[in-house]
């Protein structure tokens, strides 16, 4: 566990967070997926070649995603496939965010934590992944990871089919309790 010096909170406030997930097990947060973004604009062969990176890095199958519309300075058609991406739930995402997180050092900025808890980040280099190797044949490209954090209990909100509910304010996750969080769990440092 890290130490809460780490973090851009008064000490008092952290441990004020600790006590209440202590007290009530249904208000600490949890990682409830990783989704992992790269996006090159353009179709063809070098985006089959990231497709193969992406599975490489996550162990599972990406899938691509189309351009909304036409952007004619780009020469993007509407329909294209101009990125891939992975969504990782469990073992896999936390494994695979241990690695993304050693490539950035495991230091992030307080302002890649939105109001709701969620947690975005970019990785410049694949090759900066431990364990990846330069391939000439693919080159050097940059993915985005996005944390989506959430308690227990937020499921009738957005992913059960019957009797949806609503989630009051005071359950969903906060900006401080995402990055005591990260902090505690994995030993993310904000700065």
């Amino acid at each position: 566990m890290s130490s809460p010096q780490t973090l851009p909170l008064q000490p008092e406030r952290v441990s004020e967070i600790l006590e209440d997930w202590k007290s009530k097990p249904m208000r600490r947060p949890r990682i409830t997926k990783v989704t992992v973004n790269i996006s090159l604009g353009q179709g063809g062969e070098r985006l089959q070649r990231a497709a193969e990176v992406l599975e490489q890095l996550t162990g599972q199958k990406p899938v691509f995603r189309k351009a909304k519309r036409t952007i004619r300075a780009f020469g993007v058609r509407k329909g294209e496939n101009i990125a891939v991406m992975v969504t990782l739930r469990g073992e896999k995402a936390i494994s695979f965010l241990k690695r993304a997180l050693e490539a950035v050092g495991y230091r992030l900025k307080s302002s890649s934590v939105d109001d709701h808890g969620n947690v975005s980040f970019g990785i410049e280099e694949h090759i900066l992944i431990p364990g990846v190797r330069y391939d000439p044949r693919v080159g050097i490209l940059g993915m985005d990871v996005a944390i989506t954090i959430q308690r227990p209990g937020h499921r009738i909100v957005e992913r059960r089919r019957q009797r949806r509910g609503h989630i009051p304010r005071r359950h969903r996750v906060t900006k401080e309790e995402a990055m005591v969080l990260l902090n505690q769990t994995l030993g993310v440092t904000f700065i």
